[in-house]
């Protein structure tokens, strides 16, 4: 039975955790960690540095906010314990702080949990390293209207996996709309729109002379993610200090 310390426990992404592991026998939620109130058929408590020295558990599982991260990771060394960092929103700082951390713990790393997306993300890359120059490539991406961060952390992850395939290295446009000048060649446009309550739908376009080829993904429920980040949880228990992701838990199958 593995036991997960689930941060966020009561934001969106936290109660479709706590419903998948509600389902399952293979796992339990030890604690809760949130800022909010509520309640819950868990202990719950409102940061990692008031857990009790009595609470045992197998893995953290962090659908939260940025600004916990620092005191997770602390927590997380302190104690041993493999983490799935799923917050999406951090900065360029705090990236590295996470695969600094994989350096003492087994730590699972993904903006996005869901299997689906990150077959896409393999296939957009094969896509572009076969293309390359010869086609414009943008990146649509639609979520609801609450949601915080802009570009989502997804449409980043699947540029950063094309740029890793293009022969030239390529910037991303993000305010297109400022500039009266024509499209650069080196360019990966990416565009967010927000309204209703889109879960989350990501496009890549590969634009080129008399043709276009389309990738795309669409979630119709937050389930998906979080039976993801559990499957994630139970696969990094007992894994070895490193820096794991979706690629990693998909090999495992």
């Amino acid at each position: 039975m593995t036991r997960i310390i689930l941060s966020g426990a009561f934001g969106k992404m936290g109660k479709a955790i706590t419903s998948c592991v509600g389902s399952r026998e293979d796992c339990e939620i030890a604690v809760g960690v949130d800022v909010a109130t509520g309640n819950s058929d868990f202990p719950l408590y409102h940061s990692f540095k008031e857990i009790s020295e009595d609470v045992t558990a197998d893995v953290i599982v962090d659908f939260s906010h940025p600004s916990a991260l620092n005191d997770l990771l602390e927590y997380a060394i302190s104690k041993k314990l493999p983490a799935v960092i799923a917050t999406t929103g951090l900065n360029n700082q705090q990236i590295p702080l996470i695969k600094a951390a994989s350096e003492s713990i087994p730590v699972f790393f993904s903006a996005n949990m869901s299997v689906g997306v990150s077959l896409i993300s393999e296939l957009a890359k094969k896509a572009a390293k076969i293309l390359q120059n010869d086609f414009d490539i943008e990146i649509v991406e639609m979520h609801h209207n609450q949601k915080i961060d802009a570009p989502s952390g997804t449409a980043l992850m699947l540029a950063d996996s094309i740029s890793e395939v293009l022969n030239d290295e390529p910037f991303y446009e993000f305010d297109r709309h400022s500039k009266r000048m024509k499209r650069n060649k080196n360019e990966i446009g990416i565009h967010s729109v927000r309204g209703g309550t889109v879960v989350g739908e990501h496009e890549i376009i590969f634009a080129g002379n008399d043709e276009v080829i389309k990738i795309s993904h669409s979630a119709f429920s937050k389930q998906l993610f979080a039976v993801g980040a559990v499957n994630a949880g139970i696969f990094l228990v007992g894994k070895e200090p490193g820096f794991y992701s979706m690629k990693d838990l998909i090999n495992s199958i």
